[in-house]
């Protein structure tokens, strides 16, 4: 019985390593090297498509093409990238060039999710009413606040969800396609 099973393992390894299933073996190498492929591609969206995909690549690598709209002046360390059909932020560790204003950019990023639910609302109502009791904003700050809560729950309500969904993209890399033109007027 050991010697029979020592003979058929004898066979199956002299069998597998003269190449006896060799293009099986090379298949799955090929299989392996297009998986790998497959998931270092990474999807370019379009700027009118990303709200309603974004969600679907929160915390993914992504590229979108655009117009920098402008680069925040407070800081420098976001911009607003635009197209006909759409826009989104975009936010860095670092400050953007203001150069990059008007010009059209392929831009490398990791799509972030920002939530607002009924937990931030009564958080944000807090830390509200602290700071206007406090002395900290006037009665006008604390309406706009106030306000700007009703309309999250007002939003949540009407579109039947228990949050909302904000998205942005963590700034990666980016090419410039063309350079911003200088109009003159």
């Amino acid at each position: 019985m050991i010697r029979n099973l020592f003979m058929l393992v004898a066979i199956a390894a002299i069998f597998i390593s003269c190449g006896g299933g060799a293009g099986t073996n090379e298949s799955a190498q090929n299989d392996t090297i297009s998986m790998e492929a497959t998931q270092t591609e990474i999807p370019v969206i379009a700027l009118g498509e990303f709200e309603k995909i974004a969600g679907n690549y929160v915390d993914q690598e992504i590229m979108v093409e655009g117009i920098v709209d402008h680069v925040c002046k407070h800081g420098g360390k976001r911009l607003l990238l635009v197209a006909d059909s759409g826009d989104v932020h975009v936010d860095s560790d670092s400050r953007f060039e203001e150069s990059l204003t008007g010009s059209k950019v392929m831009l490398k990023g990791k799509v972030k999710e920002f939530r607002v639910d009924e937990a931030y609302c009564l958080k944000m109502e807090e830390d509200n009413i602290k700071s206007h009791s406090e002395g900290q904003t006037d009665d006008e700050m604390y309406e706009h606040k106030m306000a700007e809560i009703k309309t999250y729950r007002d939003s949540m309500s009407t579109a039947g969800v228990d949050h909302l969904s904000f998205y942005s993209i963590d700034y990666i890399t980016l090419e410039v396609k063309e350079e911003a033109k200088d109009e003159e007027i």
